[in-house]
C-alpha cells in the first residue's frame, strides 16, 4: 500500500505534462513490457479457463488505473483512496461471516469520516471516477485470488498486466504518444516498477494467505495511508474528521488481522 500510494503521489507531478490519462498509460504500458521480458510466461502452460482469468484480471486492473488517475486529478489523494475502498469493503461485507462484518462496519465509518460526503462541495466527476475504480477493484480482489490460487509465482501477473497495458495502449496511447520525450518514459519506468509492479506481486502472494475478506478489510488502511502520503508529498492538509477516520480504519485492519488467516492454499506445480 506504500508503494500504490507513492506511486500514485509521484504521478501527479505528471498530470501537467500527459495529463492523467498519459500517467497511467505510462505505467501500465511498461509494467507490462517489464514482465513480459522478465518472467516471459507461456499461454500453452495455462489451463484456458485460468488464461482467461488472467486476461479478465488485466482489464480490471486497467479500469481501475485508469479511472483512478483520473480521480486523484479531482480530488484530494485521501478521499479518492477512501471512496475507492468501497470496491474491497463491499468483498468484506459479502463474503464476512460472524464477528467478521463487524470490522467492514468500523472500515466504513472510517471511510465516511474520510470523505464527510454531508459538507458537499466534492467533485462529482471525480467522485464518479473513484465509484467506477471501486468496481475494478471489487473485481480485482476475487480474480487476484483466482489466478494466485492456481498458478504458482507471478506467471499471471505476466499475463495480466501485459492485457492491462494493451487496454490502456487502446485507450489513451494514440492521444498520449504525441506528448512522449525520453526523460518522461525513463520516469514512466521507474513508476511502473513503484506501481503497479510490485504491489501487485505483494498483493496476489497476500491473497494466498487471507481470505478475500479479511484483505478487502485489510486495504482499509489505504486511505489512511493516502491520507498521510497527501499530507507529506502534496500538502494536503486533513482536517480533525479525516484523523478520526484513520483510526476507525486502524481498527479495522487491525480486527480482520487477527480473525482473517486464510487455510493454506496447495501451491500449482
Amino acid at each position: 500500500m506504500l508503494c500504490v500510494q507513492l506511486g500514485l503521489a509521484v504521478s501527479v507531478g505528471l498530470f501537467d505534462q500527459v495529463g492523467p490519462e498519459g500517467a497511467a498509460w505510462l505505467r501500465l504500458a511498461w509494467a507490462g513490457v517489464l514482465l513480459l521480458v522478465v518472467v516471459r510466461p507461456r499461454p500453452s502452460s495455462f489451463r484456458r479457463s485460468t488464461f482467461l482469468a488472467c486476461c479478465g484480471l488485466g482489464v480490471v486492473t486497467a479500469g481501475m488505473t485508469m479511472l483512478f488517475m483520473e480521480a486523484v486529478a479531482r480530488l484530494p489523494l485521501g478521499t479518492a483512496s477512501a471512496l475507492e475502498f468501497l470496491g474491497p469493503l463491499t468483498v468484506a461485507v459479502t463474503r464476512g461471516r460472524g464477528g467478521k462484518r463487524l470490522w467492514p462496519v468500523l472500515a466504513a465509518i472510517g471511510v465516511l469520516l474520510l470523505t464527510q460526503p454531508w459538507r458537499g462541495g466534492a467533485d462529482l466527476a471525480g467522485v464518479g471516477f473513484a465509484l467506477a475504480s471501486a468496481v475494478c477493484w471489487a473485481a480485482y480482489i476475487l480474480l487476484t485470488q483466482r489466478v494466485g490460487d492456481e498458478v504458482a509465482g507471478v506467471r499471471g501477473l505476466a499475463v495480466s498486466m501485459p492485457v492491462a497495458g494493451l487496454v490502456a495502449t487502446l485507450v489513451y496511447g494514440p492521444d498520449v504518444a504525441g506528448h512522449l520525450t525520453w526523460p518522461l518514459l525513463l520516469t514512466g519506468l521507474g513508476l511502473a516498477v513503484l506501481l503497479p509492479v510490485v504491489p501487485f506481486a505483494l498483493e496476489m502472494l497476500a491473497l494466498r494467505r487471507l481470505t478475500a475478506p479479511a484483505f478487502g478489510t485489510l486495504m482499509s488502511l489505504e486511505p489512511a495511508i493516502a491520507l498521510t502520503i497527501g499530507f507529506v508529498v502534496l500538502h494536503q492538509v486533513p482536517d480533525a474528521g479525516a484523523a478520526a477516520g484513520v483510526v476507525f480504519v486502524v481498527a479495522a485492519g487491525i480486527g480482520a488481522e487477527r480473525t482473517g488467516t486464510r487455510e493454506p492454499v496447495e501451491q500449482p506445480a
